[in-house]
């Protein structure tokens, strides 16, 4: 396989931003993500948040980071996204 495709691949793969609320497992982070939506009768938009477990491999996250994840393939039964960068580190 190409370099060319590996990249074509990654670029292809969701990204998404949210706050590390658990750093406490090994290599592992939970980061919730937040997206406003809007109530399909009532118009009112309002916040949904979803939580994620993502693989960390050299614990670069910390609690209350915002960072930056990416899909990958499944690590384990509940890790299917992968720790990108640190966007704003936390006070």
């Amino acid at each position: 396989m190409t370099n060319a495709a590996n990249t074509n691949r990654e670029d292809n793969r969701r990204r998404l931003q949210g706050i590390v609320t658990s750093a406490k497992a090994l290599k592992t982070i939970t980061v919730r993500v937040e997206r406003r939506v809007q109530h399909p009768k009532y118009g009112k938009t309002y916040t949904v948040s979803t939580k994620f477990m993502a693989h960390d491999e050299k614990g670069m996250a910390h609690v209350g980071d915002l960072v930056e994840i990416s899909e990958v393939r499944p690590i384990s039964t509940k890790k299917r996204w992968r720790y990108v960068k640190t966007i704003t580190p936390a006070v």
